[in-house]
């Protein structure tokens, strides 16, 4: 797995397109979600993409600094794969490499992501606790979860 991590600014429009295509493959056509995918804070954040070795964008995330989307806590985002690439141990790497990337970038700062309940446990593997209630977003089960 080869990743790549660029500001949105530093992406190319060939990179931006295959994140926009992955992400609208599993969050609108796979999950069935109806929601604006641009939601203003592409531009602010970094973009982490994991590339087979064909060369494929199999994984990627969204790394959001501090105070854009949760005040006090930095957020990883849009985790997504690549559904033909699944069950390759893919996701585990995207994680561990998005947890690096975040102390990298925010050090110091805790993690707040919102999480589909059904991968509670698949995050908690990554030192992240639920808080709150489980809350339904676009038909989905989710919760909030911290990282100190």
């Amino acid at each position: 797995m080869q990743f790549t991590l660029k500001h949105y600014r530093e992406l190319s429009l060939d990179e931006l397109y295959t994140i926009m295509r992955l992400r609208q493959r599993v969050f609108v056509l796979e999950q069935h979600c109806a929601f604006v995918d641009c939601d203003d804070q592409d531009q602010e954040s970094w973009h982490l993409m994991g590339y087979d070795d064909k060369g494929t964008l199999a994984v990627y995330s969204r790394l959001l600094p501090v105070g854009l989307s949760y005040p006090g806590y930095a957020s990883i985002g849009r985790v997504v794969s690549e559904p033909a690439l699944r069950r390759a141990g893919y996701g585990r790497m995207l994680m561990e490499e998005s947890v690096k990337r975040c102390s990298e970038l925010f050090p110091g700062a805790p993690l707040k992501i919102g999480a589909q309940l059904y991968l509670k446990k698949f995050y908690e593997g990554y030192g992240f606790q639920s808080v709150g209630e489980v809350y339904i977003e676009d038909d989905i089960d989710n919760i909030k979860m911290i990282r100190g």
